[in-house]
């Protein structure tokens, strides 16, 4: 019933947005990739079935990293070997332990600071581990990962993702639009930044604008 209630709220929301607000309806089909990336963002992030409250979600089976753990290795080469404590950090990172995963990135990155999937992979957990927030010490390792493997898209991806999923809108279109900057337009993630950003643009052109408060 979950996904029930998600998708007709999607639809309301369109609805909103297309008939009441007026939204031209050349912004129409914009507005609607917004939603279907808000759903796929759901469907990785969270869970329809999982209840709102914290104190009931104590009780429930921690969700799963697999998808988390699978989406950044398909960044990188996957015939080159990875390290122990990476290996094993995913271990827990797909059981959704994300502090305990944390902690090992931290013992592993101290005697292998210039490695960029640990860095990716410790920021990652560090978001999963807050429920979502993008903290200091999770900015700082994307950060990091970035330094390490400027070439990577994927510290700039999972940090504006992380910032779109808690809804702050502007600093993942910042994010992304830096990500843009430096990706050459042959590069297999251009065209879906560029289609992410216009999407954002879309939804912002009708959001008031804070300057003008």
């Amino acid at each position: 019933m979950g996904w029930i209630a998600v998708s007709l709220l999607a639809l309301a929301a369109f609805g909103f947005a297309a008939f009441v607000l007026r939204l031209p309806k050349s912004s129409w089909t914009l507005f609607g990739a917004v939603l279907v990336f808000g759903l796929t963002g759901y469907a990785w992030q969270g869970s329809a079935s999982q209840p709102g409250s914290p104190k009931a979600a104590m009780v429930q089976e921690p969700r799963s990293g697999e998808q988390m753990v699978e989406a950044r290795r398909a960044l990188f080469d996957a015939g080159v070997p990875k390290p122990n404590y990476l290996t094993v950090s995913d271990g827990f990172a797909r059981r959704g332990r994300f502090s305990d995963a944390a902690g090992l990135l931290r013992g592993g990155l101290a005697d292998n600071p210039g490695h960029a999937e640990g860095w990716l992979a410790l920021g990652m957990a560090l978001v999963e581990h807050a429920d979502g927030s993008v903290t200091p010490a999770a900015h700082n390792a994307f950060d990091r990962a970035s330094k390490a493997d400027p070439a990577n898209p994927g510290a700039g991806f999972f940090l504006g993702a992380a910032y779109f999923r808690t809804r702050q809108v502007r600093e993942a279109r910042a994010v992304w639009a830096e990500l843009l900057e430096r990706t050459p337009e042959d590069a297999p993630w251009h065209a879906e930044l560029t289609q992410r950003l216009e999407a954002i643009d879309a939804m912002l052109s009708g959001a008031p604008n804070p300057a003008a408060q």
